[in-house]
C-alpha cells in the first residue's frame, strides 16, 4: 500500500486560494483605478467585460478543480457500495489524502471478503463432508441452510427444502424438545436412532435455531460388525488350530485301517492318534467353554465388601510364587464378591504367569484415590506385549492362553462402574495391573 502524502496541501486551503483567485479580476480593476484614476465610460464598460469574462474563467477553472475529485470520489464509494473492490484512485490532487483513506478502506475491504469467502468456502466443505445432518432455521422457523447429510435425510430436492417451514418438513417437534435427545425417529429418507441437538442462533440481529441430527444407529452398527469381525477371526482361528490335527489325525489313522495288514505296533499308533484326537477336542471344550463364561457373565450382585479380608483371601490361593500384601486403609466397597474375587484372581495369575518359569514377587496394594478404592497388582517379568489388543477377548500372547482373563477383568470392573487399565512400571522391570471401584459411600 502507497504511503499517506504528507506534504499535500489541504483540500480546504485549496478551495480557498481558488475562490481567491475567482475575486483577482476585480481586485486588479479596483487597484488600477486607485492608481491611475477613474477612466471613462467606455473604458469602464471595456473593463468590466473583461472583469466577467476573466472571473468566469477563473470559476469555471475552480469549478473543475472541485468537482472533478468529487466526480471520482463518488465513483469509487459507488464502486465500494456495489462490492467492487478492485478500483483505486490517484492519490494525488487536490483531495489526495481522502482518496487514500478510501484505497485503504477498499483494500481491507477487499482483503475482509477474501477472509469470508475463504472461511464460507471452508464451512461449506465441512458441512458437506459431515455425516450429521445440519439444518438452520431463520426467525419464522424456516429453513434457510442444510448440508448434503441433511438432504439424504429429508429426501428431497435442496430447491423443494429452502424456504419452507421447520412444520412442512415434520422438523418442528425435535425443535420444541429438549436441546439434546436420543430418540427412534422416521425420517422420509431414514429411520432408526438418532442424536438430537438444537441450539439458538443469532445473526444480523434476528434469531434462528440450529438443529443437528446424528443417526448413532449406523454408528452402533458399524462398531457391532466390527466386534463381530473381531470374535470370528479369533473363533475360526482358535477352531481350526484344533480341527486340523484332528482331521489329520483322523485321516492317518483311516489309511492305517484300511491297510490289508495291521503294523505289529498298530496299537500304540492308535492310542497315540486317539490321545493327540482327545487333547485337541478337550482344547476346544475349555475355549468353548471360557467364551460362554465370558458371555453369560450375569449382572453383580452388590453388597458391602471390605477389601482388604478379600485381598488377602485371594492372594493366599496363589502358590505359583510368593505375593507381597502391602496393607492400606480400610476401604469397603459395594459390589458382588465373587465376581471381584474372579477379577483379582485373574489379575494375579497374570502377573504370576509374567514371571514364570523364573522367580521373582507379585505386590498388590489398595489406597484411596477421591471417591474411588484403587487396587495396584505388580509383577518383575518382562513388561507388556507391544499390543494395543490385551483386552481384546480371545486374544493372547502366552501359549495356551485362553484370552478372557483381562477381557473378563475389565467386565466386571464396568460392570461395577470402574475401570481397568495395564501400564509398564515407572521404576524397574515389570508391569502394573490398576483397578478402580467406586467406595461403598458413593455406591449408597
Amino acid at each position: 500500500m502507497a504511503l499517506k502524502p504528507a506534504s499535500m496541501p489541504r483540500f480546504e486551503q485549496r478551495v480557498l486560494l481558488g475562490s481567491l483567485l475567482c475575486a483577482l479580476p476585480g481586485v486588479m480593476v479596483l487597484v488600477l483605478m486607485a492608481l491611475f484614476g477613474t477612466p471613462g465610460t467606455l473604458q469602464i464598460w471595456g473593463l468590466v467585460v473583461l472583469v466577467v469574462i476573466g472571473t468566469a474563467l477563473l470559476a469555471r477553472w475552480q469549478f473543475r478543480r472541485i468537482m472533478f475529485p468529487l466526480y471520482t470520489l463518488a465513483g469509487l464509494l459507488e464502486a465500494l457500495r456495489e462490492g467492487d473492490y478492485s478500483l483505486r484512485g490517484v492519490q494525488g490532487g487536490a483531495l489526495g489524502d481522502v482518496v487514500y483513506d478510501i484505497n485503504a478502506l477498499a483494500d481491507r475491504l477487499q482483503k475482509e471478503r477474501l477472509e469470508f469467502e475463504e472461511s464460507s468456502h471452508l464451512l461449506g466443505k465441512t458441512l458437506a463432508a459431515l455425516d450429521s445432518a445440519v439444518f438452520v432455521f431463520d426467525d419464522a422457523s424456516r429453513l434457510r441452510l442444510l448440508n448434503p447429510a441433511g438432504q439424504r435425510l429429508l429426501d428431497a430436492a435442496r430447491s423443494q427444502l429452502f424456504g419452507r417451514s421447520a412444520e412442512e418438513l415434520g422438523l418442528a417437534t425435535l425443535l420444541q424438545g429438549p436441546s439434546s435427545v436420543l430418540l427412534t425417529h422416521a425420517f422420509p429418507g431414514q429411520q432408526g436412532r438418532f442424536d438430537v441437538r438444537h441450539a439458538a442462533l443469532r445473526s444480523n440481529g434476528r434469531g434462528g435455531t440450529l438443529l443437528v441430527i446424528n443417526d448413532v444407529g449406523r454408528v452402533l452398527r458399524e462398531e457391532e460388525r466390527q466386534a463381530w469381525q473381531r470374535l470370528l477371526r479369533v473363533l475360526g482361528h482358535e477352531v481350526n488350530n484344533s480341527l486340523a490335527p484332528i482331521q489329520s489325525m483322523a485321516g492317518t489313522l483311516a489309511s492305517l485301517m484300511a491297510r490289508d495288514a495291521l503294523p505289529a505296533d498298530w496299537r500304540e499308533d492308535f492310542r497315540g492318534g486317539l490321545d493327540v484326537i482327545a487333547h485337541r477336542a478337550a482344547a476346544l471344550t475349555r475355549f468353548l467353554s471360557s467364551y460362554s463364561k465370558l458371555a453369560r457373565l450375569p449382572p453383580p450382585q452388590r453388597r458391602d465388601v471390605e477389601l482388604a479380608g478379600l485381598i488377602e483371601k485371594t492372594a493366599r490361593l496363589e502358590q505359583r510364587l510368593p505375593v507381597r500384601i502391602e496393607s492400606g486403609e480400610d476401604l469397603h466397597v459395594h459390589a458382588d464378591t465373587d465376581q471381584l474375587e474372579q477379577a483379582l484372581i485373574n489379575l494375579l495369575r497374570n502377573a504370576v504367569e509374567a514371571m514364570l518359569p523364573g522367580a521373582g514377587t507379585v505386590t498388590i496394594r489398595w489406597t484411596r484415590d477421591g471417591e474411588h478404592a484403587v487396587i495396584d497388582v505388580e509383577d518383575e517379568g518382562v513388561g507388556l506385549p507391544p499390543s494395543d489388543n490385551l483386552f481384546v477377548p480371545f486374544f493372547t500372547t502366552k501359549p495356551g492362553g485362553s484370552g478372557i482373563g483381562l477381557a473378563l477383568v475389565r467386565q466386571i470392573a464396568e460392570a461395577h462402574d470402574g475401570g481397568v487399565m495395564l501400564v509398564a512400571r515407572e521404576t524397574g522391570i515389570g508391569a502394573r495391573a490398576r483397578l478402580w471401584l467406586p467406595l461403598a459411600s458413593e455406591a449408597h
